[in-house]
């Protein structure tokens, strides 16, 4: 069963607790009356969040982080534009028969009166040994909000402040920001997190460290599921197009 499928047919193996966990309740029981049988699973309704153990729960805090940060993106952009859907639904390889019930659940979050801010920290604390899932979290919703064309204000506003719950600084945002930008457009020595004055030693040394730190099997080792590869892959090329522009550059060897 893919991770879509364990989420919406809560097989969860834990309480989110927190907010999370009061949206989960609340559509576990709102799909627990349109199916007229028992929801399954165990969400709480309040209280702290529970600790993430395992690998398997750090991958359901995951997608439910992405449904429901990218709902709260899309209320906070003030439309939901079919590209982005399409994008949510191809790049997160939604299976056919689960796609019903993941809208619901994404409409759940985009129409449930809490702001983003809770639901952030929540997923920031669940997190906060494993930056780099959180950067290719906040890179998922990149990849949602460009797809109709380019990121706009709102959106950006709305990813910096999200970014800053998760504990990255305005250098680290640019970076990722850049990341994101597609090689024509991004300076490849911001998409390194480097300045212009680095050293070849540096630059070679930088390139090494983030293609192994963000590479998709270290990523899924921490807690990114398997049906988000391709944004850690999208990722990886925007790394190895800056080096290969700088190489050119500079010569390098």
């Amino acid at each position: 069963m893919s991770i879509w499928g364990k989420v919406i047919g809560g097989m969860a193996g834990f309480a989110f607790g927190g907010p999370l966990g009061a949206l989960m309740g609340a559509y576990a029981g709102h799909m627990m009356v349109d199916k007229n049988k028992q929801a399954q699973g165990v969400f709480g309704g309040g209280g702290e969040q529970a600790a993430v153990p395992g690998v398997g729960d750090r991958q359901m805090a995951f997608t439910v982080a992405v449904i429901v940060l990218g709902a709260k993106m899309a209320k906070a952009d003030g439309h939901v534009a079919p590209e982005e859907v399409r994008a949510f639904k191809e790049v997160f390889r939604i299976p056919p028969e689960e796609m019903g019930p993941v809208g619901k659940l994404f409409n759940e979050a985009r129409q449930d009166p809490t702001g983003f801010e809770p639901y952030a920290s929540q997923i920031a604390g669940m997190f906060v040994r494993q930056p780099d899932v959180l950067e290719e979290l906040l890179g998922g919703l990149f990849y949602i909000a460009k797809a109709h064309g380019g990121v706009n204000a709102a959106e950006l506003q709305y990813l910096a402040e999200v970014a800053a719950i998760f504990g990255f600084d305005q250098h680290t945002f640019e970076r990722i920001r850049a990341g994101h930008m597609g090689p024509n457009e991004a300076d490849p020595y911001q998409v390194l997190g480097l300045s212009r004055d680095a050293t070849d030693a540096e630059i070679k040394r930088t390139y090494r460290e983030l293609i192994r730190k963000y590479h998709p099997d270290a990523l899924i080792a921490q807690g990114m599921p398997q049906e988000f590869v391709d944004v850690a892959n999208d990722k990886m090329a925007g790394i190895n197009a800056a080096y290969d522009t700088i190489e050119k550059e500079r010569g390098l060897k």
